[in-house]
């Protein structure tokens, strides 16, 4: 049936995008592309369950990859991602009623990352 491909194609979206963790790493990738050292330290969480989560996100074809010397870096796919989070962010904030947290980068998990940009960041002193 073909009226229902294109619904379906946008429930396997908002599957990938349904984990508050897929959501944050979204909403990093918003600001700038980043290495999965720079999202493990960012999000607190282990390497192997961030790569997991990026996974999902590419397979989804959300995020995209590249390359550079040992790293990889990921950023969205679709700058209409950006647009869908903070519409996203819109109705549960006008759903919720209440102050909703949305945390920010803490900045002591830039010191932490070990990748060249945020070490050069540390140096530099932003």
């Amino acid at each position: 049936n073909m009226t229902m491909d294109g619904y379906e194609k946008q429930a396997q979206l908002f599957r990938a995008l349904s984990h508050p963790v897929r959501l944050r790493i979204l909403d990093i990738l918003a600001r700038q592309e980043a290495c999965v050292c720079h999202l493990t330290a960012v999000l607190d969480q282990r390497q192997p369950y961030v790569s997991q989560q990026l996974a999902t996100l590419r397979d989804a074809g959300l995020v995209a990859d590249r390359r550079e010397g040992t790293l990889i870096y990921y950023r969205l796919a679709d700058e209409h991602l950006a647009r869908l989070l903070g519409e996203g962010r819109a109705v549960v904030e006008d759903l919720g009623g209440d102050e909703l947290a949305f945390p920010a980068v803490p900045q002591q998990a830039l010191d932490n990352c070990p990748c060249p940009r945020c070490q050069s960041q540390v140096i530099s002193g932003r």
